[in-house]
């Protein structure tokens, strides 16, 4: 130690009390520099950041707001440059097929380095998680965004009516006054002395019909699902700490009005208050908010956009992405007005705010990268606080110290970006926990996940046409059939039905990917064994007359993508899906299940077609849509976007003076399952 070293130095040569004078300065000295309140979990956050800070140098702290992907991390950068997270981008892997226990050793050997540098702040991890662990082998794929807007709760509630007949009172009165009840309770309750008892069990659903004097039963509450969202959000955020990962990039929030944007799958709906209500998954990933946490309660005004914001921040969303996206010839990377003024502002979000991948390279497109500095300043300027920099962290930090050394930017924007950063890295409890363990691998892509990720498949399923008439369905088909025929490659190809971000950032062909079940493996599961299954990807019209089927399915849709590699003007089904549903539909009766991000171009085509599903982007788990076709369960999913005659009529959407749909928002068929009464 110190002091033996002192003592051994002193070689007896001065006097006991100045020895022992000499022990105590030691002491307090050394008990002086080993106490760091910052790593004292019994102080407040506060406390810790401060402490912190103050012992921070400014290379230190535009490290922590640099975030590098993984390829471009090494022992040496994280502990010189004390770097503030790293990711992984799409596809950006430890190595292929690695396992829970591989993406742990990889994230801990990282966090390791992180810790060995000067201070030992730990480094954040994220990855995207947009549907699931996405980029992860065997991890259980959710159905995408648009999907799960379309998914709905259907809860029986049944209202005892009572009437006291010697009341003056008319059925009108009491019908207000129900409503009014409904509208305000969500717990069964007693109300209006012994006239009226209404039980209703989890959702609230205005009372229709009530002029009737007597009981109703059986009516019908229906919202969209956020608790399924919710349950969908903690399995993901298990399975991403199955891997060592405690962050990740979801949800989405965006309102898409456009469906020939290549992201418009990950949006919930064209109509912000599903975008609103879906914001329960941060519930699931994150945790709810203690009931002891004080929540801000901003005032919102009317916007298509930005509602959702403000339910993620009630909930306790600890970072926000910007967008790649303009407003009004403003990129968002560059936008103070509403990363600074709206976000932290208005909103008074206190989490962190990080950039797109290489966003504030993209501040100059279409020239992207062509003034950095100068993009630097601007994102940082705007409010940004931690940037994704996959390849080039020198440049940034190179960039960003000089504008802050020539008093371009204010020290004190860079000390609210990385207290925002600490703060989120403390209430996480990284400083005490920074190394991950394998308690939780058993949970990667688990049986019970699976069956969650098969429910939502299942409530996810638009029925959009059921026959000419209600007299005549087509669904559910009947699981005992002499033959029957599966046509088109989507109906066996795990990536299509995935769709893009999964394994890779623009998705994958084929049934290699992952682990998972297609829709052709679900149908062989569900009909009877006495049915011979046909399975053709592109059957000619004599193929089909000549085989005597039954019935046909066909499941035709887009190819996988994601982002601009998806924009798309014509909207249409890719060939040969179409000559595919012509022969087919034309020689027997077919059910078309469309595999898709979005509405496509159908309108050609229904008049042959017996039954249509809208099946979205479903994820691993295809024996979901089965379930449906076959009837264990009924349809229940309605539209949450409105699905266009053609692409001229875009954008349209629900409200706009010009709606004509061939299926408006809301719209869905339904059916009950086999038996049901």
């Amino acid at each position: 130690s110190v002091v033996y070293k002192l003592s051994k130095a002193m070689n007896g040569r001065v006097s006991v009390p100045f020895v022992g004078f000499l022990w105590l300065c030691v002491w307090a000295a050394v008990g002086e520099s080993k106490y760091m309140a910052y790593k004292d979990p019994r102080q407040p956050i506060v406390v810790r950041i401060n402490d912190l800070m103050a012992r921070m140098t400014l290379e230190e702290k535009i490290g922590q707001m640099t975030q590098i992907d993984r390829v471009s991390a090494t022992p040496e950068i994280l502990k010189e440059c004390s770097i503030g997270s790293l990711l992984s981008g799409g596809g950006s892997v430890p190595l292929p097929h690695a396992t829970a226990e591989d993406w742990i050793n990889m994230v801990n050997g990282f966090q390791n380095a992180s810790l060995s540098s000067r201070l030992g702040i730990p480094m954040i991890y994220g990855i995207d998680a947009v549907h699931g662990h996405n980029n992860v082998y065997k991890a259980t794929i959710f159905p995408h965004n648009v999907g799960l807007g379309a998914t709905r709760q259907v809860h029986t509630y049944t209202i005892l009516f009572y009437i006291d007949l010697s009341s003056t009172q008319t059925s009108a009165d009491y019908t207000e006054k129900l409503e009014e009840c409904v509208k305000e309770k969500s717990d069964a309750y007693d109300a209006f002395n012994s006239f009226i008892k209404l039980a209703l069990l989890d959702c609230i659903a205005k009372a229709y019909d009530l002029s009737l004097l007597g009981p109703k039963y059986d009516e019908f509450c229906c919202c969209r699902d956020p608790d399924l969202v919710k349950r969908i959000g903690a399995a993901t955020a298990i399975e991403t700490r199955a891997t060592g990962i405690p962050y990740v990039f979801a949800p989405c929030i965006a309102v898409c009005r456009d469906p020939r944007w290549g992201r418009c799958y990950e949006s919930y709906s064209e109509d912000h208050k599903i975008v609103q209500q879906m914001t329960d998954i941060i519930d699931g990933l994150q945790g709810e908010i203690p009931a002891n946490e004080p929540k801000g309660v901003p005032y919102l005004g009317g916007n298509i956009h930005m509602p959702a914001y403000y339910n993620a921040i009630i909930k306790g969303v600890s970072t926000v992405m910007v967008s790649y996206s303009s407003l009004n010839g403003v990129k968002m990377h560059a936008n103070k007005e509403l990363v600074t003024g709206f976000l932290k502002g208005d909103l008074k979000f206190r989490g962190f705010v990080i950039s797109d991948w290489q966003g504030i390279d993209k501040i100059t497109d279409p020239q992207p990268h062509a003034n950095y500095t100068h993009s630097v300043q601007l994102g940082i300027q705007a409010g940004i606080d931690m940037v994704m920099v996959p390849f080039n962290h020198t440049e940034f930090i190179d960039a960003l110290t000089s504008l802050v050394d020539d008093k371009i930017i204010p020290m004190s924007r860079i000390d609210d970006a990385v207290r925002r950063i600490l703060r989120v890295k403390f209430r996480m409890g990284l400083f005490e926990n920074p190394l991950a363990d394998f308690s939780f691998v058993h949970h990667l892509g688990s049986q019970a996940h699976r069956d969650l990720a098969r429910e939502a498949v299942r409530k996810s399923l638009v029925l959009l046409k059921n026959g000419e008439n209600a007299d005549s369905p087509l669904l559910p088909l009947p699981k005992k059939a002499s033959r029957i025929l599966v046509a088109r490659s989507h109906a066996n190809n795990l990536g299509h039905q995935c769709g893009g971000w999964t394994i890779a950032w623009q998705g994958l062909d084929g049934n290699n990917l992952t682990s998972g079940t297609t829709i052709l493996n679900g149908i062989s599961a569900a009909v009877d064994p006495s049915t011979e299954i046909m399975y053709s990807e592109n059957p000619d019209a004599d193929f089909v007359e000549s085989n005597n089927f039954s019935y046909a399915i066909v499941v035709v849709g887009e190819p996988s993508y994601a982002e601009t590699a998806g924009d798309n003007v014509n909207l249409t089904i890719p060939e040969p899906g179409a000559d595919t549903i012509t022969n087919v539909c034309g020689s027997v009766k077919c059910a078309v299940v469309l595999v898709s991000g979005r509405p496509l171009v159908v309108e050609p085509y229904l008049s042959s077609m017996d039954a249509l599903v809208a099946a979205w982007l479903p994820g691993s788990e295809g024996q979901g849509v089965a379930d449906v076709l076959f009837g264990d369960y009924g349809f229940s999913g309605k539209l949450s976007r409105t699905w266009f005659k053609t692409v001229d009529q875009l954008p349209m959407n629900v409200g706009d003076s010009h709606y004509d749909p061939l299926f408006p928002f809301g719209f869905g068929l339904t059916t009950k399952a086999v038996g049901a009464s």
